[in-house]
């Protein structure tokens, strides 16, 4: 899915996240969202976790 909405192919994904997670000494995808966390890299959430942007 994700892959789909970036118009990518799933293997792609999939290296990039493993990059990622190599660059960040995260051994598993949750701890790559914390490490990525903690070093400030998501913006602050503008809406409700979850809610699509425009919706009602």
């Amino acid at each position: 899915m994700v892959a789909r909405q970036l118009g990518i192919g799933h293997r792609t994904v999939q290296r990039r996240v493993g990059n990622l997670m190599h660059h960040l000494g995260a051994t598993g995808r949750v701890a790559l969202g914390a490490r990525a966390q903690e070093l400030g890299l998501f913006k602050a959430a503008s809406s409700t976790f979850g809610a699509r942007p425009g919706a009602v």
